[in-house]
């Protein structure tokens, strides 16, 4: 059937996990995933999964893992940087094999608009050896996920789609898979359970299995898959997409007379990469243009075959990270170039700047007195705003819940400053670390009982398992303190803290109480 309204690209997600008989679900908040996670969250009572926040995405991996090899399909909902933390459990699970199809919804960021980085996760298909559906348009989105469950349970492996602000945001009309026979609809086989005949195998064992049986699944789903689309228009120029950005080249294709004349191949399944289909477009070809987002992923692989005609990133032709439609009509115009400088000269690159942190945030009397101290280890919370002008409040921030380990590194004794959902991520990991290995640290812990940065979660309050690891710990309500000290005594009263805690062996914690006036 086809929708009779135009829907979004989240809303496309969530219809085909309902069609595809999705039951357990796992999301860990952060952009752009958070906005799939409350949408799944708001239309509960018309789906027939359970859904859950986790705080840490390996937990949640390791969850919908359980619930795949007892039979019931499963999504994890992770962004970018999450899919770092849940890649230990998936590298194994490739060789240890699932039941019911599992797939792990990633959610990237290029330009880096609420990240700490820009990393592409199409790299994490390559490394784990499993597929990538790259989508460009809402029905592509439907379309991908509904295949990816099918594929996962005919390979035995979790399967990995990518996904976009833009796209969550990008409208279109559908046609939906309605699923009249359980099973019957070339989505796969829900219900699908564990075969512990993989046991009888050793380690190595399983990696050849993987190479012999599952490998091979993946090349031929690449090459022949409906997903990667070549239109032809021309032997001259020809453009490689995708994501997102294949439906801008599309765009300008249909619209721009000047540009009619380019082919173009817009591949839907990155990985593995269908090098059969990319050789066969290239060699019809004089100049090739690579549009893709965030990194030059397809360009380096072509361009060490054809490095004479290839066009992208590396050339300058393009720059890293998101891709706008005059990105590739630059491009376009400059194809007959070898390199270009525009995107490749440092002088291009233009300052961020940064989100500052509320001026009403309870906590800033503690961020103006960690203004005279160096170094501070921050932590990817709302700290991390503090860290520009002109607060310099703290001076790291290298991963979430990673602080405490950052702190232990320095000399001396070592001062960090970490959220209640930091903590709970993995933060508490390195606070085990601190004690067990005899730092000397002295721990600010923010509690403001959600994650601000994310979209207001709930996070797990761990007072009593704080103390119990570390008996110095302090406890301030600095909300009460403000009430009845204002913001100078209050300043005054950390600095008397902080001073009689760094001259003190071991880890010390404060623990600070108080409430986001954002949420």
């Amino acid at each position: 059937m086809t929708t009779e309204r135009e829907i979004t690209g989240l809303e496309a997600i969530r219809l085909a996990a309902v069609d595809s008989d999705v039951r357990f679900i796992t999301a860990v908040a952060g952009y752009p995933i958070t906005a799939v996670a409350d949408l799944f969250f708001k239309e509960k009572d018309s789906g027939s999964y359970q859904i859950n926040w986790f705080t840490n995405e390996k937990a949640a991996l390791e969850a919908a893992l359980g619930a795949s090899v007892t039979g019931r399909r499963s999504m994890v909902l992770v962004k970018h940087v999450g899919m770092n933390v849940l890649a230990d459990p998936l590298m194994t699970a490739m060789m240890h094999t699932i039941g019911a199809g599992l797939v792990i919804l990633a959610g990237d960021d290029p330009g880096a608009k609420a990240s700490q980085n820009e990393q592409d996760s199409r790299f994490y298909g390559a490394l784990a050896e499993t597929a990538v559906f790259d989508p460009a348009t809402p029905q592509d989105a439907y379309d991908s996920l509904n295949r990816a469950f099918g594929l996962c349970e005919e390979t035995g492996v979790p399967v990995i789609m990518r996904i976009t602000d833009r796209l969550e945001k990008a409208e279109q009309g559908i046609r939906r898979i309605r699923r009249t026979v359980h099973g019957k609809t070339g989505a796969g086989t829900p219900g699908k359970k564990f075969d512990r005949e993989m046991w009888k195998f050793t380690m190595h064992g399983k990696h050849q299995r993987f190479h012999i049986f599952t490998e091979p699944l993946m090349m031929y789903e690449a090459e022949n898959s409906r997903f990667n689309r070549v239109s032809m228009s021309g032997e001259k120029v020809g453009i490689i997409s995708s994501g997102y950005p294949s439906s801008i080249v599309d765009e300008i294709l249909s619209t721009q007379l000047v540009y009619s004349g380019c082919s173009h191949l817009a591949l839907g399944l990155v990985t593995s990469l269908p090098k059969n289909i990319i050789m066969q477009f290239i060699d019809k070809h004089e100049r090739v243009l690579i549009v893709e987002e965030s990194e030059a992923f397809i360009e380096s692989y072509v361009s060490t075959c054809n490095h004479d005609r290839i066009l992208g990133k590396k050339s300058g032709h393009l720059p890293v990270g998101m891709i706008e439609k005059e990105h590739i009509e630059f491009a376009l115009e400059n194809i007959d170039m070898d390199r270009v400088s525009k995107y490749t000269d440092i002088q291009t690159i233009a300052a961020r700047g940064s989100r500052p942190i509320c001026s009403d945030c309870p906590f800033m009397p503690l961020y103006n007195v960690l203004h005279d101290i160096e170094p501070v280890a921050g932590d990817m919370g709302c700290s991390i705003r503090t860290a520009p002008q002109p607060l310099t409040a703290v001076n790291t921030g290298f991963s979430l819940g990673g602080a405490i380990s950052t702190a232990c590194g320095f000399p001396g004794k070592g001062v960090a400053v970490i959220g209640d959902f930091g903590l709970a991520h993995s933060g508490i990991t390195g606070l085990i670390n601190a004690v067990y290995g005899g730092f000397d640290i002295l721990v600010f812990i923010l509690r403001n009982e959600i994650a601000a940065m994310t979209g207001g979660q709930l996070a797990p309050d761990l007072l009593e398992v704080v103390k119990v690891l570390v008996p110095d710990t302090t406890v301030i309500d600095i909300d009460r303190c403000m009430s009845f000290d204002g913001s100078i005594e209050t300043e005054n009263m950390f600095k008397d803290v902080i001073e009689q805690k760094l001259g003190t062996k071991g880890v010390s914690v404060v623990y600070i109480e108080g409430k986001c006036t954002k949420y």
